[in-house]
């Protein structure tokens, strides 16, 4: 029987724990929080979106993702809904996202706890590990917590990444990986808001609305996202927003130019959208610009357009000329800001970057340290927003856990 150390009680860590003891191991998590699970009871909103139907491996980001088919092969999203439901959680589907029947995400952390509690897990709270030593010719580990040492044959390092550190996630994991040898792929926010450079975000603080958003230069964009944006008094934010924030990251970490092009009208066909703006500009007899624009999108967003059309709001219509009010009419599909940063860890759903990949096998072994696992955000593999990065720790502590306790 192996003697396992899992290094983080997150989602991870916790499936980890619960496949290395299925699997004959003898299980210890070392999790320096007071409970085991605190970052789940925040996820979706506290309903925990823990997977998605819709699934691709193309759906996640990372240095290295040639291992991901035969990761995920593993251990499905099919595994995951037959794992909780096993556990008694029923589940809902909307548009693909998966949630728990009861939309707590408290009940998926008692389904882990319940299932921890029957394999004799031991649990050990409060706990940071401080350094892991690798002993003799590397058949074993002293795991250090403060002053006191115990040794083990295998670690599963699912100490998180950055995000959200006030649930324990600080970026400890990474101090312990690099000790043990490890390279790191530099870490950025991801799925989190970001800040813009122009003043008119102020106007339009509270807005919420249908749009499309291309990142990089209009017509060759690095990627396209579509849906409910959310105008912040210092910039955007909503799942379009997350989906490119950590290539916004990057790029800014680059010292890169990050345009993103916003179009406020994305079912709308070029020439449909001419002839709607043909129409509007037959009839401004006593109309004012802000009149004008009655019915193209919230006032709000309608103001920040005449603003940046250099055009009063009390200004006639006439007198502004149709040319002038059809390139007005033809901005709302291409509202350009540039993004200056990303909100910090605190505000991110999760960190990019990580171990990298290369340095661990299909089974998530190090190549450096034989019966040195890693799993999770740890990892320099992230997801999209949906469920992705749940599905990617229950995948990835899944694989380290059994493998662990061969």
């Amino acid at each position: 029987m192996k003697k396992i150390a899992v290094i983080g009680g997150g989602a991870s860590g916790m499936m980890a724990a619960i496949t290395a003891a299925n699997s004959g191991g003898q299980v210890t998590i070392y999790e320096k929080n007071d409970r085991i699970g605190k970052k789940i009871l925040a996820t979706g909103n506290g309903k925990c979106n823990y997977s998605n139907r819709d699934f691709n491996t193309a759906y996640y980001y990372g240095q290295n993702t040639d291992k991901l088919e035969h990761l995920f092969e593993q251990f499905s999203v099919t595994d995951t809904i037959s794992f909780f439901l096993e556990g008694g959680m029923l589940s809902k589907e909307r548009n693909g996202y998966l949630y728990p029947l009861s939309e707590q995400a408290s009940t998926v952390l008692d389904i882990l706890r319940l299932k921890i509690n029957k394999l004799s897990v031991r649990v050990e709270l409060q706990s940071e590990v401080t350094a892991i030593e690798v002993l003799g010719k590397g058949n074993e580990f002293l795991v250090k917590v403060g002053g006191k040492g115990e040794c083990y044959d295998r670690v599963v390092l699912t100490c998180g990444g950055c995000a959200a550190p006030k649930t324990g996630s600080d970026g400890s994991g990474y101090r312990l990986a690099r000790g043990l040898g490890h390279r790191l792929v530099d870490t950025v926010p991801a799925l989190v808001q970001l800040r813009c450079r122009e003043d008119f975000f102020k106007i339009a603080a509270g807005v919420r609305c249908e749009a499309s958003l291309s990142l990089g230069e209009k017509n060759s964009p690095i990627q396209v996202e579509r849906g409910e944006v959310q105008f912040t008094d210092y910039g955007i934010s909503g799942i379009p927003v997350f989906q490119f924030s950590r290539t916004a990251a990057y790029l800014l970490k680059e010292r890169k130019e990050v345009p993103v092009y916003i179009d406020f009208f994305p079912d709308w066909e070029e020439a449909e959208y001419e002839e709607m703006c043909r129409r509007r500009t037959e009839d401004l007899s006593g109309k004012n610009a802000e009149e004008f624009l009655i019915g193209m999108a919230n006032k709000k967003i309608n103001m920040v357009m005449l603003r940046q059309a250099g055009i009063k709001p009390s200004e006639e219509a006439h007198k502004i000329g149709k040319e002038r009010l059809k390139k007005l009419l033809f901005s709302y599909r291409k509202l350009c800001t540039h993004v200056v940063a990303a909100n910090s860890f605190d505000h991110a759903q999760v960190s990019a970057g990580g171990v990298n990949m290369k340095e661990v096998t299909s089974s998530l072994e190090s190549l450096l340290v034989p019966g040195l696992y890693f799993a999770g955000e740890l990892l320099d593999i992230d997801g999209r927003c949906g469920g992705y990065n749940l599905q990617w720790a229950w995948t990835s502590g899944f694989v380290a856990g059994k493998n662990a306790a061969v």
